[in-house]
């Protein structure tokens, strides 16, 4: 069997709503969700994909989602 070390995910992305978001009135105001990576390079690329415009998205559309890098 392969000896393999489980790398720590120490890297997030920390996503919640814009203080505007009507989607605010459905979840508690300190809504929040993170997502984890082992390093910074991986966390910034998934930056950078999650807050683009999102391809569906119709013009004049504002993204209402806030994003925060964060480390443990």
């Amino acid at each position: 069997m392969e000896n393999t070390v489980k790398q720590e995910k120490r890297f997030g992305v920390r996503v919640r709503l814009n203080e505007t978001d009507p989607f605010r009135k459905l979840v508690d105001d300190d809504w929040n969700s993170v997502h984890w990576f082992t390093t910074p390079e991986e966390r910034d690329a998934a930056l950078e994909e999650m807050s683009g415009r999102h391809r569906y998205s119709r013009l004049g559309d504002l993204p209402t989602l806030v994003y925060e890098r964060v480390e443990r």
